[in-house]
């Protein structure tokens, strides 16, 4: 069943038994804008422990605030009463809330276009604030005063940069300024929700746009002081024609493709992040950041931590970050090297990174084009195939487990990859040979 078919389920049955319901927010902009709806928020007159009485199964995860979750055929939705909200005191959210319509319910809410109504029923939009006509005008306007309704709630700085840049939409002068005058309390935001909003940001095919909004409103200063510090911090011409780490960066997200991962986006958006601290001038005036790629990933570590990303997320991304130098090596790598480069679980994002980090710069995508021809050759067969030798098999011939014994397999593996062994008896011959090589396996002496 359709997400549309068991939203109006819900809506039937509630003015069935004699409510108001309508749809709300941004259900009703995506579907103006032709836009497929992720989920849908339905609005009524009903009070909590009338929804709750409707319906079998029910979740009152904000009743106080008049939010009912309804499990309608499996799928979670929101069904919130018509309210006001009370003062705001800490910069978040109401201190409480009171009943009342949908005009009321609508001049609540943050923007213009996240203030219509859907009557699902007869399809009748129902505006209070003017959101349609700035919707169709492309304009992002704050409900009512700008800098009252930032100040309410300061996430909303950041879901107005994030609705400008997805949308495409112009900001209202007066919103703009009620915007950049409530940046600095961002900080009243839990690191959690400040990172989901940044994740929507950077992961749209608009991140650039989000990018330049977070820098103009002042908000990249305080969320990312490290990228800001991209800025002014000069590269050498000859490999970097496009201008500075900041330049070098922006040009990268934007060649990124529509769907990318956190961990992608936020390695692409960290990748030089260590090159300011890293940056000198060497004997003959040319530029370098030695060891820019080890300091970066410590400091993104540390900046994905404190933005409360999850533990697999910042391993991918700061692998990214540690090993976007190592690419260039990897035409003169030995075939076993290349092979555990190409294995390794955060290689295929790496490659876009690199793709995009050539491309921004230099141009050239020679290694690219390598590493995807060697990556298409070993793909009829396992990257890293099973051991020909095994400990057990040392241990068999007389080998006691020790430094030797580790290092013995490792270049039976590496030999394996490479094809000078190809079968277990080769692998086995090799090591009795390689045994009389080593005083302290005495035993493999007597091994024919």
């Amino acid at each position: 069943m359709e997400l549309g078919d068991k939203a109006l389920k819900i809506v039937n049955r509630l003015v069935g038994a004699g409510f108001t319901a309508l749809y709300a927010g941004g259900s009703v902009r995506d579907l103006l804008l032709g836009k497929p709806a992720k989920d849908i928020d339905i609005a009524t007159n009903a009070t909590p422990v009338e929804v709750q009485s409707l319906f079998e199964r029910t979740v009152p995860v904000g009743a106080h605030f008049g939010v009912v979750i309804v499990l309608q055929d499996g799928t979670p939705f929101e069904v919130a009463t018509f309210r006001a909200d009370g003062e705001y005191l800490d910069g978040r959210r109401p201190e409480g809330v009171v009943f009342t319509d949908a005009r009321g319910d609508a001049l609540r809410r943050d923007f213009t276009i996240n203030g219509l109504f859907l009557d699902p029923v007869t399809g009748d939009v129902i505006d209070h604030v003017g959101g349609r006509q700035d919707l169709e005008n492309g304009v992002l306007r704050a409900i009512g005063n700008a800098a009252e309704r930032f100040q309410e709630d300061y996430l909303r700085v950041l879901r107005g940069v994030r609705f400008a840049a997805a949308l495409d939409l112009k900001i209202d002068p007066d919103t703009w300024q009620g915007l950049q005058s409530a940046v600095s309390g961002i900080g009243a935001v839990s690191a959690e929700r400040i990172r989901e909003e940044l994740v929507k940001i950077f992961t749209a095919s608009t991140r650039v746009r989000g990018l330049d909004l977070l820098d103009e409103s002042g908000l990249l200063a305080i969320l990312l002081p490290e990228v800001v510090a991209l800025k002014g911090c000069e590269q050498p011409p000859e490999f970097h024609p496009e201008g500075d780490v900041f330049v070098h960066t922006r040009i990268m997200l934007g060649m990124l493709g529509p769907d990318v991962s956190p961990a992608l986006a936020f390695g692409v958006l960290l990748h030089d992040i260590g090159k300011p601290p890293c940056f000198f001038r060497d004997e003959t005036g040319r530029i370098r950041f030695n060891g820019h790629e080890h300091v970066g990933a410590n400091m993104a570590e540390a900046i994905l931590r404190r933005l409360k990303f999850s533990n697999h997320e910042i391993f991918a991304a700061v692998e990214m970050v540690r090993n976007h130098m190592a690419f260039k090596d990897a035409p003169n790598m030995r075939t076993a090297k290349l092979r555990r480069f190409i294995a390794r679980e955060t290689f295929i994002e790496e490659l876009e990174l690199h793709r995009v980090d050539c491309g921004s710069s230099h141009g050239s995508l020679d290694i690219y084009d390598f590493l995807k021809t060697r990556r298409e050759e070993f793909a009829n067969e396992p990257i890293i195939p099973p051991r020909l030798l095994t400990g057990a098999d040392l241990i068999a011939l007389g080998w006691k487990p020790g430094p030797q014994f580790r290092e013995t397999l490792e270049t039976a593996h590496n030999l394996q990859m490479e094809g000078t062994l190809s079968t277990r008896e080769e692998a086995l011959a090799w090591a009795r040979k390689s045994g009389w090589r080593h005083p302290g396996v005495a035993s493999n002496t007597n091994q024919t």
